[in-house]
Parts: structure tokens; C-alpha cells; sequence
């Protein structure tokens, strides 16, 4: 297992939006996070620069930022597209992150 961090932006006073959708994850999101190995996900928020700091287990290769290729992906990213700093086709902008540290 390894673990995947990466930060996003969004965009100003869309906190409780963002909490609230994910509130409501769609179910065939989450299964479909759960199927491809991501685990214990988590998704921080710097409320001074509005950054979103996500850091989560993956057994496999792969991140939660590598299915985007899927439909619920796309429409999920689309759905989140209004309060979010976004690529041309709707990604978050995304930023990996290197440990420098981990205590277990």
C-alpha cells in the first residue's frame, strides 16, 4: 500500500458547498474508488489560502486522479466544476505532493 497526497484550490467561500457534496458522495463513485484500491481518503482544507490538501491510501498503482477517464469521473468533476479551480476539462487542478515524513 502507499500513499498519494495532493493538494487542489477552491474557489472562495464554496466550503460548505464542497463539504456538502461530498457529504453526499454518489454511491457509484465511492464503490468505483473503493474498486480501484483507494482507501482511508481524506480531504483537508487551509481555510487562509483556500487549498484543499487530500492524502489517501491506494493499494494498487493508481490514485483517485488516475480514473479519470471514467464517466462518473467526468460527471463528477463537472458537477464540482463551479467551485473549484479546474482544467479545461473540468480536472481539478492538482498538484501531487512528496512525503518528506511519515511516524506509524
Amino acid at each position: 500500500m502507499k500513499r498519494v497526497a495532493f493538494k487542489m484550490k477552491l474557489k472562495p467561500g464554496c466550503i460548505d458547498e464542497y463539504k456538502k457534496r461530498h457529504d453526499a458522495i454518489w454511491p457509484e463513485l465511492k464503490q468505483l474508488l473503493a474498486n480501484a484500491g483507494i482507501q482511508d481518503y481524506s480531504i483537508f482544507f487551509d481555510e487562509d489560502s483556500h487549498t484543499l490538501f487530500a492524502v489517501q491510501n491506494v493499494v494498487g498503482d493508481a490514485g483517485s486522479q488516475d480514473l479519470g477517464k471514467t464517466e462518473i469521473v467526468q460527471k463528477w468533476w463537472a458537477y464540482m466544476a463551479d467551485i473549484m479551480e479546474t482544467n479545461p476539462d473540468n480536472s481539478p487542478i492538482s498538484i501531487p505532493l512528496k512525503e518528506v515524513f511519515y511516524l506509524k
